[in-house]
């Protein structure tokens, strides 16, 4: 009885807790794929935050743009990198264009 409750403990917590030690995902800011021709330039542009009271940076779809020199956005992703429950988190956007 003892083991089986160990195991349901342990199966509830990892299944809890599940992305809060590390997650790194990206994902698109547009809902219409239908011919989407990405351009040939990319920029990028993060905010960065640590310990929930610090956070520096511009993640705007301008400020990737001009990082870029790109003049026309066709598409944009979103990144984010957390780690260990938020502590350190950075999200980017990507805009691609030309």
């Amino acid at each position: 009885m003892k083991n089986l409750f160990r195991i349901l403990t342990l199966s509830t917590l990892v299944i809890f807790s599940s992305g809060c030690a590390y997650t790194n995902i990206q994902m698109p800011l547009d809902k219409d794929f239908d011919k989407t021709d990405l351009g040939e330039l990319q920029g990028e542009s993060s905010t960065h935050s640590v310990l929930y009271l610090f956070s520096w940076g511009d993640s705007g779809s301008r400020a990737a743009a001009d990082q870029g020199n790109l003049k026309l956005i066709n598409h944009a992703d979103r990144k984010v990198l957390s780690v260990l429950f938020g502590l350190y988190t950075r999200i980017t956007t990507v805009v691609y264009g030309d």
